[in-house]
């Protein structure tokens, strides 16, 4: 049994305790006192040491101290490792176990009710401690044994109760039900925790050689550490899988529940405690959650858990302030997974868990190429693209159920932000240049292989430079910017933002570089395609400074070409008049796109494809002649189809060449474009209609 050595110690105890009881008969002054009912009498008292375990085999002792001091079958007893890493001396142990012995055995309450000439007092008292340890009350060596720094109080192996209301001597002594499970081979958690702590186990599929080397530093005598997170890169799984490779079992801290904690310096104290019990060290994160800079309440909690006996390994995305901490932590770069590690992952996945299984056309290392995912991130969405392939019926998991899995992880954050559009549309649905068609499916082949290119190869290293792709969507209005972006996110499984330019541009000073750094980082916890739309409202062309308004511009502009280059995910700006952005954006844009308006071959397909199949066409519908007549873009060709659709609807009948015109006319109107009557030839009635109607 995991206690053997421990309740051999009591029974140690027990024998002061017996000891003390009969002293105090013999010394008893009042043995008739006819109000002995209203505490434990004497009678009771031997009552209790006769119910007691069987008396000690010898009368010095000897058998019981060799029976506590050997435990052969469980390896180094409980107790003596606590005493050891919590730099017990034997007082404090001898303390420790005369506190815990009502928790143990209740008959111990009475007789220590007994021992304090109260019933009311069922614990020990510290006077009543250090008598039965023999210790001399009026010594500050053994009093400093319950102040606060010491290492029973300090380590919360033992709480010192009613400080304010009693004596020194008369305070009682109670071990936190925690600790009396663990001695008593419990490793059940402690309840305080719950939600703010748990005990992890390192994914085994992914180790990268960081954590060998952070391993080894720990194993070194390393007690702080700070492992600094970037997208796709997973501080907190790399801490993790370095603490696990010392041996230690890896107690996860989240620094965000901590924060919000109506005490959390009683729950950290719980937390290093609960690492202490089980040889154990933190992985505490993140720590931006605790704004050590802005709140003087989470730089005091930072200090604390930086100044634990246990291996603490932070995490965060902000750079570490070397005042936040009396020690100066190790300083460690998580590094983003690879494609390899993600398929690797991914398939491991599959391997736990008993369901759908991956179609074997199905290529991980391909289709997560794209996302920047952490470990926990992969894991997860592995099993939602099981259970979506469980949902829709499908004998095998797809790439459809693997990007959704993928969609699942993103965080919501950026919709506060700007717009979610889940991609409807894809390749067959462009009607474009094939020199623009190649430039898209460029842009996209970029963000596949960037980690290849940019990370492995490092094509783009120094200045802070992130691994992010951004691309320029240059043409009028109508020629399928935006519809072309929806298209590369739909190829790369992703889905698409839209900013909404109302919720960046602030007349204030600062505020917009703000709002746009609250976009750029929600987008780096979310795996999709940013689109900045109309970007020329706030990406312009900075001009010479000639009053206040054109300083701050400046400082604008230059606030975002510096994050441009630092953002780590996609990002596409669409503008009508390219000649308007900085020179130095266009520098910095890795894909420029420039799209023409649509020919006539390309309007006559467009027209087609506007009208779709399901709409019920006249057998006269001249679409060549729409596309050799009007020359218009395609978002006006869709605008023009919509409103002939509603027209055909109206008289219940299919569309008609005529509804086409009177769309076109409806169409040039709001464009302000003049009419002539030469434009619409054989349908002269409709064109005559038309002018008479402007």
């Amino acid at each position: 049994m995991p206690a053997t050595h421990l309740l051999a110690r009591l029974r140690l105890i027990e024998r002061r305790v017996r000891r003390a009881v009969d002293e105090r008969r013999r010394a008893d002054p009042a043995p008739d006192d006819a109000f002995r009912g209203l505490y434990v009498s004497d009678e009771m008292a031997d009552r209790l040491l006769d119910t007691a375990t069987p008396p000690p085999r010898d009368d010095d002792g000897e058998g019981l101290a060799v029976e506590a001091d050997t435990d052969a079958h469980q390896g180094e007893p409980r107790l003596r490792r606590l005493a050891r890493d919590f730099g017990l001396a034997p007082l404090d142990v001898e303390l420790l176990l005369l506190a815990l012995l009502p928790d143990v055995d209740a008959r111990f309450e009475r007789l220590y009710g007994y021992l304090n000439d109260d019933v009311t007092r069922r614990r020990a008292s510290i006077g009543l401690a250090l008598e039965l340890c023999g210790a001399v009350p009026s010594s500050a060596t053994a009093r400093g044994r319950f102040a606060a720094s010491a290492p029973l109080v300090a380590g919360g192996l033992l709480l010192v109760e009613e400080a304010a209301e009693r004596p020194f001597l008369s305070r009682a002594l109670r071990v936190p039900d925690r600790v009396t499970a663990h001695l008593l081979g419990d490793d059940t958690g402690d309840a305080r925790l719950a939600g703010l702590a748990r005990y992890e186990e390192p994914d085994p599929g992914w180790r990268p050689a960081s954590a060998e080397r952070l391993a080894a530093a720990i194993r070194d005598g390393l007690r702080l550490a700070y492992v600094r997170e970037r997208p796709g890169a997973a501080a907190q799984a790399l801490a993790a899988a370095a603490l696990a490779a010392t041996g230690a079992p890896v107690l996860r801290l989240d620094l965000d529940a901590l924060a919000a904690d109506p005490a959390p310096e009683e729950a950290l104290a719980a937390a290093a405690r609960e690492a202490r019990l089980r040889g154990g060290g933190l992985v505490a994160g993140p720590v931006d959650a605790l704004d050590p800079t802005g709140r003087p309440g989470g730089s005091r909690l930072l200090r604390r858990l930086a100044a634990l006996a246990v291996p603490v390994l932070l995490t965060g995305r902000t750079g570490w302030d070397p005042f936040w901490a009396e020690r100066s932590p190790l300083l460690v770069a998580a590094e983003p997974m690879t494609v390899r590690d993600r398929s690797a992952l991914w398939w491991a996945g599959f391997g736990a868990r008993a369901g759908t299984p991956a179609g074997a056309d199905l290529d991980p290392e391909r289709e997560l190429a794209p996302y920047l995912l952490t470990p926990d991130q992969v894991r997860r969405a592995a099993e939602t693209a099981g259970h979506r392939a469980l949902l829709e019926g499908a004998a095998q998991v797809g790439p459809e159920h693997l990007r959704a899995g993928v969609r699942s992880q993103n965080g919501a954050g950026l919709e506060k932000l700007a717009r979610r559009v889940e991609p409807a549309v894809g390749w067959v649905d462009l009607v474009l240049p094939d020199p623009v068609l190649e430039q898209l499916r460029e842009l996209a082949m970029r963000v596949r292989h960037r980690d290849r290119v940019l990370g492995g190869w490092r094509m783009r290293p120094g200045g802070g430079r992130g691994r992010g792709v951004t691309a320029l969507f240059a043409g009028d209005s109508g020629t399928g910017k935006t519809m072309s972006a929806e298209v590369v996110a739909a190829d790369l499984g992703v889905e698409l933002y839209v900013v909404d330019l109302s919720t960046v541009v602030d007349k204030y000073v600062g505020e917009t570089e703000k709002n746009l750094e609250r976009i750029f980082t929600e987008a780096a916890n979310v795996n999709g395609v940013l689109l900045f739309d109309e970007a020329d409202a706030i990406f312009g062309k900075r001009s010479e400074v000639r009053d206040a308004h054109d300083r701050y511009a400046n400082l604008e502009s230059a606030y975002l070409l510096q994050r441009m280059e630092s953002f780590d995910g996609v990002a596409i700006l669409t503008t009508n008049l390219r000649a308007n952005l900085d020179e130095a954006f266009t520098r910095r844009l890795d894909v420029i796109v420039d799209f023409p308006l649509p020919d006539e071959g390309q309007r006559r397909a467009l027209w087609d494809r506007c009208l779709g199949p399901a709409l019920p066409r006249a057998e006269d519908l001249d679409l060549d002649f729409c596309a050799r007549a009007f020359e218009l873009a395609g978002g006006s060709i869709r605008a023009c189809a919509v409103t002939a659709a509603y027209l055909a609807a109206g008289a219940d009948r299919a569309v008609t060449t005529d509804d086409l015109m009177a769309a076109v006319r409806r169409e040039y109107g709001k464009l302000g474009r003049l009419l002539l009557e030469s434009e619409f030839g054989p349908h002269l009635r409709i064109g005559r209609g038309a002018l008479q109607e402007r």
